[in-house]
């Protein structure tokens, strides 16, 4: 099924905003830091224990979150995102197309280091969204 997550981006903070919210709202957390990921090379070592991915789930609840700033830094608007997770690579690639429409496409799909098909773009009216399909094993 095709489902919107909310995807709520930190500055530093993310493991205490998310064990909070875990502490809130139960649930299952996962947490990936930078430096467990293979472009840990290429971030500078303070940077290493910052999360790259989190997501806290429980039954169809979820909430994701990262510390991964965009370079202009935190302002009202970027700090939340619209995550898209898709049935398929074709619908990942509609849903890009469409919504990238008079927007911004900030990321072209492509496939990631975690098996995933993933892009970002900045719809037309300033809204940021995260599309992602798990399923492409393709790397």
């Amino acid at each position: 099924m095709t489902m919107i997550h909310t995807y709520l981006t930190f500055n530093g903070n993310c493991r205490e905003a998310m064990t909070f919210y875990k502490e809130c709202l139960g649930g299952e957390l996962s947490l990936q830091t930078i430096g467990e990921s293979p472009m840990s090379v290429d971030i500078p070592a303070f940077m290493k224990p910052f999360i790259l991915h989190s997501s806290l789930t429980k039954g169809p609840l979820v909430l994701t979150g990262s510390d991964m700033v965009p370079e202009m830094g935190l302002r009202a608007g970027n700090t939340v995102s619209l995550f898209l997770n898709c049935n398929s690579e074709t619908e990942a690639r509609m849903f890009y197309k469409k919504l990238s429409k008079n927007g911004t496409a900030t990321q072209p799909l492509e496939n990631t280091f975690w098996g995933a098909l993933f892009g970002t773009l900045t719809d037309q009216f300033g809204y940021h969204w995260l599309i992602n399909f798990e399923g492409n094993s393709r790397q």
